[in-house]
């Protein structure tokens, strides 16, 4: 792996508890979290569901507030949206029905503020680039599932931001367009240098994407372990089919078990992640 070596991301002791109703007194969801992410790194966060995983990812981009502790993009707090620096991708692909795939990455930018006049022409690119150039005039319904998230990716792509928040994006899809996605990703990864952090609950997602993989504890959640993946970007199947994937696969289920345990006997009912704000998504950054 080589980094910029600089930080781009600090949390520092992020705890976070949310109002469960009138009656019901708070849920806690986070616990004292800290941890570092370079510029240009690739992390992934897994840990059981309705664990908070996703509620730090919103916290890190500045939709929800944490009830303590602070985070910190290239040395500044994050006190809420920053559009220029962050850009989200969520597992519901947010475009808008009623536009064609080139207006919705357009009105993304006119969010943002970019000129009218650079508008179409940095729309077109972006949707060149994930391999959307020849449906641009179609509208959402006219696309596969697959489709419609490299659309939500190219999105957030036009932004330009340097950061990228990835919340379980490829999680409907089917086995081969995910595995082919996460190829996608992994050789924007190596052409782009964006700082990424992707929230997933599949252990070969995460030991596929990673630079660093994140093991959250059972909520609220702590950081349990680090584990670090060994191979350059762009990723593909011989990295996939290699004896130390299987081993790190191996390793991340090991230090997941004993915390999925301890969820098992609250599935029926289990509380949810905190939502974000029903925002469009690349714009909740």
């Amino acid at each position: 792996m080589a980094f910029a070596g600089d930080v781009a991301i600090t949390v520092e002791k992020v705890s976070h508890a949310y109002l469960k109703g009138a009656q019901a007194g708070l849920l806690q969801t986070l616990r004292e979290v800290s941890l570092e992410i370079r510029r240009g790194e690739m992390v992934c966060l897994i840990g059981p569901s309705g664990c908070g995983k996703s509620t730090l990812l919103n916290i890190i981009g500045g939709l929800i507030q944490p009830s303590t502790g602070v985070v910190k993009v290239d040395g500044r707090v994050i006190r809420g949206p920053t559009p220029n620096e962050i850009a989200f991708v969520f597992q519901d692909n947010t475009l808008f029905p009623w536009s064609t795939i080139l207006e919705n990455v357009k009105v993304a930018l006119e969010f943002q503020g970019v000129p009218a006049t650079e508008r179409e022409g940095r729309a077109r690119t972006t949707l060149a680039a994930v391999g959307l150039k020849d449906f641009a005039d179609h509208y959402p319904h006219q696309l596969s599932g697959g489709m419609k998230q490299r659309a939500s990716l190219a999105r957030a792509l036009a932004l330009q931001t340097g950061i990228l928040l990835m919340d379980e994006p490829f999680a409907a899809l089917d086995e081969q367009t995910r595995t082919y996605l996460g190829e996608e990703l992994s050789r924007l990864l190596a052409k782009t240098g964006k700082t990424i952090i992707f929230v997933t609950h599949s252990l070969s997602e995460a030991v596929f994407l990673a630079d660093r993989v994140i093991v959250m504890t059972a909520r609220p959640a702590a950081i349990k372990a680090t584990i670090a993946v060994a191979g350059a970007h762009p990723r593909g199947p011989a990295f996939m089919a290699s004896p130390r994937f299987a081993e790190q696969r191996n390793e991340l289920y090991a230090l997941l078990r004993d915390e999925i345990e301890k969820t098992v006997g609250g599935l029926v009912g289990e509380e949810p992640e905190e939502a974000a704000p029903p925002m469009l998504a690349e714009q909740r950054g």
